[in-house]
């Protein structure tokens, strides 16, 4: 089955729209539908040429605790010879339009839709957009978490096409979660997966455990409860939730629903405020 992502493209509305929209900020969670996700809410970075981002998810008190997320845009001819100025910060890429020339431990390595790149902490890499089009990806960074007598995790680079989904049990193959990592491997503090619910398919119970969430719809449409609400989302939405929101699903069709997924895994929980 061919897959495509969906990618915010910036512009603005109208004069003559209603200002009505679905974006909700909650202590618990939070929806920023891609209605939001225009120009004039755009950001830029240190040493990237011709690009800008929208920022979903960012650590703030109430809201994102563990990570920060972006939806990078790079115009032909753009990157950064210098990416990540933080040695600290693991990152996840996820592209979901054009083509990303990545250059890491001497390699290269071109990544298309569906492309996954996970760049553990100080491994120098860059980026850049060789190609015709506008590349599109999202950026997931978090302080890496070092556990002394485990190793920092290894360079990956995947493609989603190529992984078999690992299906729910009980589902009949209607839910399921591609994973990149193993998630045996306890040297990885966060995982990033993309989770696929066929039309009709639900979770059946309200999902309450210690992981922050963040959720970005890459395709369908669904009815998703949050907390004590249940909203509407489609592609391009995006979701936070703060660890143990309720959560559960209803996916209404007619086509798959597909989201990004974001989890905090695989460590103690820090007892002094302020200090994971």
């Amino acid at each position: 089955m061919s897959t495509k992502y969906y990618a915010p493209h910036g512009g603005h509305p109208g004069q003559d729209q209603l200002l009505t929209d679905r974006a909700v900020f909650t202590e618990a969670y939070a929806v920023i539908p891609k209605g939001t996700m225009r120009d004039i809410v755009t950001s830029f970075l240190p040493f990237w040429d011709l690009t800008r981002l929208w920022v979903i998810s960012r650590p703030l008190s109430g809201f994102a605790e563990t990570f920060s997320q972006y939806i990078m845009e790079v115009q032909p001819g753009g990157g950064s010879d210098h990416p990540e100025a933080d040695p600290e910060a693991e990152g996840v890429l996820f592209v979901v339009e054009g083509t990303a020339t990545l250059r890491v431990n001497g390699q290269t390595h071109k990544l298309t839709p569906g492309g996954y790149a996970y760049l553990p902490p100080s491994s120098g890499w860059t980026l850049r957009n060789d190609g015709p089009e506008t590349l599109r990806f999202h950026w997931v960074r978090k302080a890496y978490e070092p556990v002394g007598g485990l190793d920092t995790p290894d360079v990956l680079i995947l493609n989603e096409q190529d992984i078999a989904p690992t299906v729910m049990p009980g589902t009949d193959g209607k839910w399921a979660t591609t994973r990149f990592v193993d998630p045996s491997d306890l040297r990885h503090d966060m995982h990033v997966t993309v989770v696929t619910f066929e039309p009709g398919a639900v979770i059946p119970f309200l999902e309450t455990h210690v992981m922050e969430h963040g959720l970005y719809v890459l395709e369908g449409k669904a009815v998703y409860r949050l907390n004590n609400d249940w909203v509407e989302v489609e592609a391009g939405d995006y979701m936070w939730l703060r660890a143990f929101c309720p959560q559960a699903c209803y996916a209404g069709g007619p086509g798959r629903f597909r989201y990004l997924l974001y989890k905090d895994v695989n460590r103690h929980m820090p007892l002094r405020l302020g200090r994971r």
